[in-house]
Parts: structure tokens; sequence; C-alpha cells
């Protein structure tokens, strides 16, 4: 295969990586706390000696995290909460710490505020926060502070990633800071909502007819390119 198939394929390649993240989010649309992913397409260039052409390939590895505020639904949910500006929910899963924009939570059994699957909620200070099991009105303030019957009794920690390039996504809404957390000074957290995924289906459909039709026009090229091949074979043949 000759320079201009391989340039073509290494398109080809990262298109259908960007349809496979157009793809996720659409179906994540839905998604409590989810955050739009896409991917940054980056050019290597490289020179095939003098007096040649250089030599110019496409990279799509890297993926961008949208961070963008998605939609508040009120539920008046006592342990719903939502955060508005900066700043994730810090949660301990079995795999470890993660952040998240999630905040359906419930006290289990034993009284520790945890997700649907059971990993627990963190305070500022990175420990499970307790409901006491008599406690008749838990309320939150903006700045996390957890109130039992009035009284003050726990603070919920806002964190962020410390290099915001370093959030690696696992399942559904939940992001691995490979670089550790630092806490988060902007954002505000709203007790009985939850915010909803922030992707736009509208232009998530629109940018999947884009990429398809791009991907079709890269798929015809490689097969004139590999018809041109096929019949300069036939005619040294001849």
């Amino acid at each position: 295969m000759d320079n201009s198939g391989y340039i073509a394929l290494t398109r080809q390649s990262g298109l259908r990586r960007e349809m496979d993240a157009i793809a996720h989010n659409i179906a994540n649309v839905s998604t409590t706390g989810y955050r739009r992913e896409g991917l940054i397409f980056s050019e290597h260039v490289r020179s095939t000696g003098p007096g040649s052409d250089s030599l110019s390939m496409a990279n799509a590895d890297a993926r961008n995290i949208g961070l963008s505020q998605g939609p508040m639904t009120q539920t008046n949910g006592t342990f719903d909460l939502a955060i508005e500006g900066d700043g994730f929910f810090l949660i301990e899963a079995p795999e470890g710490q993660m952040l998240t924009r999630a905040g359906a939570f419930t006290p289990d059994a034993g009284g520790e505020l945890v997700a649907p699957d059971g990993a627990r909620l963190l305070d500022g200070g990175g420990a499970p926060i307790f409901i006491p099991p008599d406690a008749r009105a838990v309320s939150v303030a903006a700045d996390g502070t957890l109130s039992v019957d009035g009284e003050p009794f726990a603070q919920i920690g806002l964190w962020n990633a410390a290099d915001p390039n370093d959030l690696g996504r696992r399942a559904g809404s939940r992001f691995f800071p490979e670089g550790g957390v630092q806490p988060s000074e902007d954002g505000r957290i709203l007790q009985g909502f939850l915010e909803g995924s922030n992707v736009e289906a509208v232009s998530e459909i629109a940018r999947m007819i884009e990429v398809q039709h791009a991907y079709e026009q890269g798929q015809k090229f490689l097969e004139r390119e590999d018809e041109r091949v096929r019949a300069v074979i036939r005619t040294l043949g001849a």
C-alpha cells in the first residue's frame, strides 16, 4: 500500500473512534450526571527526504470530556443532590475513588450515604458520610454542610481532578482521577435536584451524519486506490 492509502486508513480509524464516541453520547443522553465525550484529532507530519513530499497522518487517540452544566431536574428528594457550577462528588467504589456528577444517594442499612450500586459518598476529608438512624430532618446547604435536625453534622466535599486532562472515564457518569484530586471552590450543591446529561441530542445526531459522510468518502477513496493499483498490476502483467 502506498502513502496515500496509509494516510486514508489513519483517518478512517479516527473517524470510526469518533463515531463510537458519538454513539456512546447519544446512548447516555438521559443518564444522570453524564458528561459528553469527544475526540481530538492531531496531525503528524514527517519528512520523507530531500526533494520529496512530506508524509502526513492523522491521529485521534486523545479524548475530550465536556464539563458544561447539564439541565437541572427538581425531585424534592432529601438525598438527591446536584452541583451548580464547578466540581464533582467524590465516591468510594470497589475499584477506588471516583468523581461523579450523578447525585442520587440514599442511606444504606448502616446509615452511610451511597449511590444506587453501593458506592459511598465522601466528605471534604475523604471519609464516608453517616446519617443517624433517628434523624428526623436532613438538610444540605449550598456549601455542602449537611445538617441533621438543625445541627451541622457533616460537610459534603466538592472535588476536581488535579489535572483535568487526566480524567479517565469509567462506567456511565464516573471518572477516575489518574493524577489525584483537589478541592473545588466554585461549586454549589442543590438539595432536591438532579443534574441531567450535558449531551445535546440534536447536535450529536448532526455530528454523526457529518462523520458518517466523511467516513463514506474515505472508503470510496480507498476503493478507488485499490482499483488503481489492481489496474497497474494487470497492465504490467499483460
